[in-house]
């Protein structure tokens, strides 16, 4: 182990990789957060290069737990620091739904950002402390936390797909999640149940919805020199998307709903 003291008292810890955790894993892409406390040493897990003989063993990823010492923990760079919403123990209706039922939540509360500063500009937020945010259900750019016994997550604001208009929003509020970035939210247009013939299809029989209305657009991405590029696409635009692009959405009267980036989608129609 390597011990991360530095003259400050401020600890740098590398984030595990979002999708997985392996046995030997690379460094982040993203830069690291401070841990700040008057006097402590934490000794990072180090990150060696794995041989060519040796074998990939992959686990499952498990949030990084900050040492109840340490009571502040800073991002750096672009990344946001968000303490994730509880998840829901019970259905629409009331009923208590079983450990294995519960769905992970993918929203919460914006604590801090980073200092928005990489290596070839200034990064400019959206994002403020406050706002309520949703980000990929698959996990997608997320580092996990654990702190003071509450879950966390360390996140870059490319990756977060929107905000959400309050904390504690639920698949109701999805018509008023407002994308960031390049991204769009789409209502998406019902696949036929019907052919032609007037034969009714199955779900497994359906093609997969392909287009759309534009509900919501986000302000645009950065270009190189950190000018933001408005997005092209507008409210009530039709749309034809990539078929297995985005992230999907369903509110509880079954309205569907996805967030693209913007180059997804195919055309306008």
């Amino acid at each position: 182990s390597y011990p991360c003291k530095t003259p400050n008292s401020k600890l740098d810890i590398p984030p595990t990789p979002a999708d997985s955790s392996l046995s030997h894993p690379p460094m982040p892409l993203a830069a690291m957060v401070s841990v700040v406390q008057p006097t402590a040493t934490l000794r990072a897990w180090p990150t060696a290069r794995p041989s060519r003989c040796s074998r990939l063993v992959v686990r499952a990823q498990t949030a990084i737990k900050i040492p109840a010492e340490f009571k502040q923990v800073i991002p750096k760079g672009q990344l946001v620091l968000s303490k994730v919403a509880e998840t829901e123990a019970k259905t629409l209706g009331g009923i208590l739904l079983p450990s294995s039922a519960q769905r992970a939540p993918t929203s919460g509360d914006v604590v801090a950002v980073g200092d928005g500063r990489l290596p070839d500009r200034t990064h400019e937020f959206t994002l403020s402390p406050g706002d309520t945010i949703l980000y990929s259900k698959f996990g997608i750019g997320v580092t996990e936390l654990e702190v003071a016994g509450e879950a966390h997550i360390l996140i870059r604001e490319e990756d977060v797909l929107g905000t959400l208009p309050s904390s504690g929003a639920t698949a109701a509020d999805v018509p008023r999640l407002q994308p960031l970035h390049d991204r769009v939210l789409v209502k998406v247009q019902e696949s036929a149940g019907v052919s032609i013939g007037g034969v009714l299809l199955p779900d497994s029989a359906r093609s997969k919805p392909l287009s759309g209305e534009v509900v919501a657009v986000g302000p645009g991405k950065f270009d190189k020199d950190g000018a933001r590029i408005p997005p092209r696409l507008q409210k009530g635009d039709k749309v034809v998307y990539f078929k297995y692009a985005g992230d999907s959405m369903e509110t509880p009267e079954g309205v569907k709903y996805v967030v693209l980036h913007e180059q997804d989608v195919l055309c306008k129609v």
